[in-house]
């Protein structure tokens, strides 16, 4: 009975979480505190890698099944493209939203600064055949979300260090994202 917890199912083990959640006091305290610290461990390289890994999974045959005519319809390669990558994007995107909206703005930093770095390495170290069918794909998904991390209102000290992270860890961007707040 001492593995219990190791053999609940994601969904039992979220149940448990929220039962626990519920009660008051220090039980409540110890969920909140817990789910804190999970939420602030965050890896900036780990973040990169991950969102590298999702972008260079896709497969080109994914991109070539969504292209072309579909009743009245046609998906050009780069739609289909662009369809893709916005797909494996979506939860990195999310992530950084609710950090945002949990009020973990140090976190939100890290975490965008995370999948910013992992879309740059995907653009200039990828060797899929795939990022052959999204040139400019990268870049434009970089800078929407670096854009929607500036409209959440970033303070000067913030924005000065995303500023510095971009030259230093991103320096085919700087012009692009430094000079315009986006891509060119």
């Amino acid at each position: 009975m001492r593995d219990v917890i190791k053999k609940l199912t994601p969904e039992q083990a979220l149940e448990v979480l929220m039962r626990l959640s519920h009660h008051r006091g220090a039980i409540r305290d110890t969920v909140l505190a817990e789910a804190r610290n999970v939420l602030s461990e965050i890896d900036l390289d780990e973040t990169a890698a991950e969102v590298f890994f999702a972008l260079d999974s896709i497969d080109v045959h994914d991109c070539w099944d969504r292209a072309g005519s579909s009743g009245d319809s046609y998906t050009s390669p780069d739609e289909a493209a662009l369809e893709l990558i916005e797909a494996q994007l979506q939860p990195f995107f999310d992530q950084t939203k609710r950090y945002h909206e949990l009020g973990l703005l140090e976190e939100e930093d890290t975490y965008c600064r995370g999948v910013i770095l992992g879309i740059y390495r995907y653009e200039h170290e990828s060797k899929s055949e795939f990022r052959q069918w999204a040139v400019d794909i990268p870049i434009e998904c970089a800078g929407a979300l670096l854009a929607q991390w500036r409209e959440r209102g970033r303070d000067a000290v913030s924005a000065a260090a995303m500023d510095a992270f971009i030259r230093d860890r991103c320096p085919h961007w700087t012009r692009d994202f430094l000079r315009t707040g986006g891509p060119t």
